[in-house]
């Protein structure tokens, strides 16, 4: 497991590929080697078989490897506000949730501590720990880290942000976003396969992709969902999100500083059913609002 913790040493943990030693300085993520926490608490607003009745246990690691520029976690994703925590007070942490009730472990944003997380819940599961783990990532993963999560990962909630690179170009300042989100996508599920639920609904085994349908770029959500069914059928769910919120003023790009409109939304959950796409989630009432963003307070760590 020590080897698996070298990879901080030239990391490549992500696609952007800095090759620096996080022992000595920060990549573009923004992490040293140490875990960094923002917050770790019972979370109510996932899909209804990831957070139940009882809440997921998610844990917000600080700092982020895309650093989209309409992220609503601006001030853990791209300022890295947050507690540096050892692994044993990670693995801690788990079992405290676990404690609570939580239906799940759900690691939100977690790609660029991966070794550590791996140790962690490898740890918290000798001490104890027996609830599904969630992987909760923006998917510009190297496909080597995935790989590593065989055993350790239950369920994958990927983002499937773009299906135009351009808009991973302007938005994530990123390049080819498609192909490796969905090479990623892929790896989770071979590793996982078609959903599991236990018998109160709560997803034991699967993958959700996530969408977030942004103002202006319906078209581009609807050749995300195309894909999808047509590469998994009705093997995954997918989540279709209109949860957008304009939190910066942007210049460049005047349609981030508006909400998706109802038509918009409308429009794409229309197509996924005229696709035939039957495991899907929508969301409906006033999700584009800044209430749904959590307090990050350093809650639970």
């Amino acid at each position: 497991m020590n080897n698996l913790l070298n990879v901080y040493k030239n990391c490549d943990l992500c696609r952007r590929n800095c090759h620096i030693n996080r022992y000595q300085e920060k990549g573009v993520c923004g992490a040293s080697n140490e875990l960094c926490l923002a917050r770790a608490a019972l979370h109510f607003w996932e899909e209804p078989c990831i957070s139940g009745e009882e809440g997921s246990g998610a844990i917000f690691f600080s700092n982020c490897s895309l650093k989209c520029i309409f992220c609503q976690n601006h001030n853990i994703s791209t300022e890295g506000y947050g507690k540096e925590v050892t692994i044993e007070r990670f693995s801690d942490i788990c079992l405290e949730l676990q404690k609570q009730k939580a239906n799940n472990i759900n690691l939100v944003t977690p790609t660029h501590y991966v070794p550590s997380i791996v140790k962690g819940i490898e740890l918290a599961r000798k001490k104890g720990l027996n609830i599904p783990i969630v992987y909760n990532t923006s998917s510009y993963e190297n496909i080597k880290t995935i790989k590593s999560l065989d055993g350790i990962v239950d369920v994958y909630l990927p983002d499937l942000k773009y299906y135009d690179n351009s808009l991973g170009v302007k938005y994530s300042h990123v390049e080819n976003y498609f192909e490796i989100a969905t090479e990623n996508i892929k790896a989770m599920y071979s590793q996982v396969g078609k959903p599991v639920f236990d018998n109160r609904g709560m997803m034991i085994k699967g993958v959700i992709v996530r969408i977030l349908v942004m103002p202006g770029h319906i078209d581009d959500a609807k050749k995300i969902l195309k894909y999808l069914y047509e590469e998994y059928d009705n093997n995954i769910y997918i989540s279709i999100m209109n949860q957008y919120t304009p939190l910066f003023k942007f210049k460049k790009y005047d349609n981030l500083n508006r909400k998706l409109t109802e038509e918009e939304y409308d429009e794409v959950v229309n197509y996924a059913c005229d696709l035939g796409i039957e495991k899907a989630f929508i969301q409906e009432g006033n999700t584009q609002s800044d209430s749904f963003i959590p307090d990050f307070n350093i809650e639970g760590v």
